[in-house]
């Protein structure tokens, strides 16, 4: 079997949509305050003084503490539907063309799973195990049917794709490993796969 591992945000598509979803469910004004508010994590996370995962859940909590998953899931939905000029074409038609070949998929992102799997909804039933497509992205944590803002799994960056990828896929004997990456996050899977593509898309 090949397993085809693409991550998502800027190598599926053109821009990250964490950024861009925040911006779509709260408009552009409250955005722009919510990060100015923000500005100094930032700055901190981009000199190395604050991690990733740090950062990334005090802005999501900041943003989307205490709403409905139930309306979480419907922005994420509409989301995809909206923004689906955000997708790669290039990276779209690998991801069509390795289905097509009877290979599984696996899009593996830092985002969260909630609106990065309805961007594939239509491409191929989710949680199959072979020759299908499966979603792997950082969970919210709910309660009582609302976000608190923090994340039921660690954040899946850098070395937790690669934790995560093998969750589910166990026996790394018994397939290729096809990875596509972008960024510093991708690393650690790109050097874990038989085949690491930087940047192809």
């Amino acid at each position: 079997m090949t397993i085809h591992a693409f991550d998502f945000d800027g190598t599926l598509t053109k821009r990250d949509t964490l950024i861009e979803f925040i911006r779509y469910v709260k408009g552009n004004k409250e955005f722009l305050l919510g990060f100015l508010k923000h500005l100094h994590l930032l700055i901190l996370m981009k000199i190395g003084f604050m991690p990733n995962w740090k950062t990334k859940r005090i802005i999501f909590q900041y943003f989307f503490g205490g709403m409905t998953l139930e309306k979480f899931n419907e922005y994420g939905e509409k989301f995809a539907k909206d923004k689906a000029s955000l997708l790669r074409k290039k990276g779209m038609a690998a991801v069509n063309k390795a289905l097509m070949d009877g290979e599984q998929v696996v899009i593996i992102s830092a985002s969260i799973e909630n609106w990065v799997a309805p961007f594939f909804a239509s491409v191929s039933p989710q949680g199959r195990t072979e020759g299908g497509l499966m979603v792997i992205g950082t969970k919210v944590q709910v309660v009582d049917g609302k976000l608190t803002g923090r994340f039921l799994t660690k954040n899946c960056y850098g070395e937790e794709k690669v934790r995560r990828l093998l969750e589910h896929y166990p026996n790394r004997k018994e397939y290729k490993l096809v990875a596509y990456g972008d960024s510093r996050g991708d690393h650690a899977l790109l050097d874990f796969a038989d085949e690491g593509h930087y940047k192809e898309f």
